[in-house]
């Protein structure tokens, strides 16, 4: 890719290099010498994060970067995979400062309220260099694994109180073994990071879904919450019971069939995808977020996703204008069941048509909500 040369514009660099200084060489160059308020970085998880760590360092000189692993990228591809893309806020026109969250298991709500008030109250100081009328907007990326999305997503948004939030959940790939976070110049297991971007321009933060619930319900009747497992529904084994409902004879569980026919709940008088993670071998089913007994599902069926995000696009650029780059957290549900449904290249072109950058998440934060299966993200105006 040619180096960008317009130094308003916000920049996006992706490289496919094997090897981590390779890659950030040569998202460097891609972007060009120009002063950058800050960057998002997002990258696969086959990386070593340190030596990832040190690349980043070697060429962020002091920048304030933030980022995470992925389960696939979003570049100027569309759909995009084993990549290190970042995407870098100009100085002309940004400011944007960031704070850690590092150790999830002992989470303080209050001093994280405290900590993200004064995050806001230095955002808010440090962009009056910018001008009037200044909009800011909260990035949220979060341990995908951590199972605490919703407790922080809640907390973080009450602090911001009309700061919007918006972010996703990190991910590796479907490995499920080890995702992070990247703060401060290092990885970051088991932590959380917000960061807030404050300017003039015009920005819109966004959610979507590309299902709608269907006739059949399903009551939870036993569940370890705190796992995130649901062992019976309408008290049977869960997973024979959702596969009942959900399927026809013959097909079998699995991420694909998840993908599918994911379960929605209603709430607050909408309805919301409750992403399945895994079938397990004891008949119960693990969740991408939090589940509890009582809880009455129905299993959602897909819409015309293309028509869909036309409009969702067409409702931005009406909002906003000219669109600079939509930061987009997609759940990495949404691209398998493209790839399923053989829609992947018409989504990809999409993508790159409307300037999507971004990644394929295990989840979803928008405003105070943690979610599943959404297209989610940031719309930044020229």
């Amino acid at each position: 890719m040619a180096a960008v040369t317009d130094k308003t514009q916000i920049g996006f660099a992706f490289s496919h290099a094997k090897d981590p200084f390779d890659a950030m060489r040569a998202v460097k160059e891609q972007l060009g010498d120009r002063p950058l308020a800050g960057a998002v970085l997002f990258c696969s998880h086959r990386f070593d994060r340190d030596r990832l760590a040190a690349a980043i360092n070697g060429c962020s000189e002091g920048m304030t970067v933030i980022g995470c692993t992925s389960s696939g990228e979003l570049t100027d591809y569309g759909y995009d995979h084993d990549s290190l893309s970042l995407v870098a806020f100009p100085a002309e026109g940004f400011q944007m400062v960031s704070h850690c969250f590092d150790d999830l298991d002992n989470f303080d709500a209050v001093g994280a309220r405290d900590a993200v008030r004064t995050l806001a109250a230095t955002a808010e100081r440090n962009s009056r260099a910018l001008g009037d009328a200044i909009n800011h907007v909260a990035l949220f990326l979060v341990d995908g694994l951590s199972h605490r999305e919703e407790l922080l997503t809640m907390t973080v948004q009450d602090a911001l109180g009309d700061i919007p939030l918006i972010g996703g959940s990190s991910g590796d790939d479907l490995a499920f073994q080890q995702t992070a976070v990247f703060e401060g110049g290092r990885f970051h297991p088991r932590a959380a990071v917000i960061a807030i971007i404050s300017s003039t321009r015009p920005m819109h933060v966004f959610k979507a879904q590309h299902y709608r619930p269907g006739a059949d319900k399903m009551v939870i009747t036993g569940a370890l919450p705190h796992e995130r497992i649901v062992t019976e529904i309408n008290a049977e084994p869960a997973a024979a019971e959702y596969l009942r409902l959900a399927g026809h004879a013959g097909e079998k569980l699995g991420t694909e069939f998840f993908a599918a026919h994911p379960p929605m709940v209603r709430a607050g008088g909408e309805y919301y995808v409750r992403s399945i993670q895994s079938a397990n071998p004891d008949g119960s089913l693990t969740f991408y977020c939090a589940i509890d007994e009582g809880i009455v599902l129905t299993v959602g069926e897909p819409v015309d996703r293309i028509a869909g995000m036309e409009a969702l696009f067409a409702d931005i650029h009406g909002r906003i204008g000219e669109v600079d780059r939509i930061l987009a957290f997609d759940c990495v549900l949404n691209r398998i069941d493209a790839e399923q449904r053989q829609i992947s290249h018409d989504v990809s072109q999409l993508y790159s048509r409307n300037r999507v950058i971004g990644f394929n998440t295990y989840g979803e934060q928008y405003r105070a909500l943690h979610v599943n299966q959404t297209f989610s993200g940031l719309a930044i105006g020229k």
